[in-house]
């Protein structure tokens, strides 16, 4: 090293170029385990790939969304991360184990195709699915009632499934799917159904489950919930994971978006505004410039725009979307949640 730069430093001068640095921040890594981690995953049906090269790993506690049009390889993704079927390549641990089978009580599955027998009574199915993960029936039972009590739907607890709603029945086989009380919660497009009233119950049981230190993972073609509810997703389109870590940098990949009005219509000011602004009417809009907007306010001002308002909007997750995965599978994510709403 040089003597000149170690007087520097010792004399407690720091070189000119780590000033240049002091504003950057680290990044530090999640210090929470590992709930799922998945590797060029592989899974091939009649010869086509319905899942090409998919990597993903999810921190235990996290509420995380598979996010993506149907037909996209989420259902057969999260199969694969059950070990309800095998890869044809890569590797998948579910809480280090790769045999997730073999700690099946730990896990909690909600599949998209519900099935429940339609003669059982309600308190019974929740019970008899408890059974599946090892828990005792009359646990199961036991359970199952303060669950049904905490949700509203002890009233229903000696009801057959044919007496209830769709709703209510699908609430009973959420239930069942958490009566083992697993630290791993699986559910396949969990609100395809549902009312906005039952959307909005499932999303605060989803909020509870993550408060309670359980790892959730939802596949959803609705954006929204993903949105509202992960702090990660991973945007599957044709098989493939073009994106996967959290909300907040995937919206961040698009420059948020600028509203203006401004009281003149013309003048030299207009030369400030950025070359991608476009004029909708009173209004432009333009993508919030990587200098920030004060110095664009600056001009503005000077040049008499007369500004009336100014909004600063970042980019949601459907933005997001569609400049990772591409028009065609935003286009048939739209199509599946107006055929979602029939």
């Amino acid at each position: 090293m040089d003597m000149a730069v170690e007087t520097q430093i010792d004399a407690g001068n720091r070189p000119a170029w780590e000033a240049e640095f002091e504003d950057i921040v680290i990044a530090q890594p999640d210090p929470r385990p590992l709930a799922i981690e998945a590797t060029g995953l592989v899974k091939s049906f009649d010869g086509t790939r319905a899942v090409d090269g998919v990597d993903l790993s999810v921190h235990e506690g996290a509420i995380y969304g598979v996010l993506g049009p149907n037909g996209a390889g989420k259902t057969t993704t999260l199969r694969m991360l059950l070990g309800i079927i095998d890869p044809d390549e890569g590797v998948r641990r579910v809480f280090g184990h790769d045999r997730p089978h073999d700690i099946g009580r730990l896990i909690g599955y909600l599949p998209e195709e519900r099935g429940l027998y339609p003669a059982m009574k309600a308190i019974e199915a929740i019970a008899f699915m408890g059974a599946l993960r090892g828990l005792p029936l009359e646990e199961g039972r036991k359970r199952g009632r303060e669950l049904m009590e905490r949700h509203d739907l002890g009233h229903a607890a000696e009801r057959t499934i044919r007496q209830l709603s769709k709703g209510m029945a699908q609430t009973v086989q959420l239930l069942g799917t958490l009566v083992h009380r697993p630290r791993l919660v699986v559910l396949d497009e969990p609100f395809s159904g549902l009312d906005a009233i039952n959307q909005g119950k499932l999303e605060r049981m989803i909020r509870a489950l993550a408060e309670e230190g359980v790892t959730v993972i939802f596949s959803t073609h609705v954006i929204h919930h993903a949105e509202r509810l992960c702090e990660g997703v991973a945007i599957i389109a044709g098989g493939r994971v073009p994106y996967a870590g959290s909300v907040e940098a995937a919206r961040d990949r698009i420059p948020a978006q600028v509203r203006l009005e401004t009281r003149a219509r013309e003048g030299g000011w207009t030369a400030a505004l950025p070359e991608d602004t476009r004029r909708e009417g009173d209004f432009f809009y333009f993508a919030l410039p990587e200098t920030g907007v004060e110095p664009l306010l600056r001009r503005l001002i000077e040049g008499e725009a007369g500004i009336l308002s100014l909004s600063i909007e970042r980019a949601g997750l459907h933005d997001a979307f569609v400049a990772i995965a591409g028009e065609a599978a935003a286009r048939q994510l739209e199509a599946d949640m107006q055929g979602a709403a029939k």
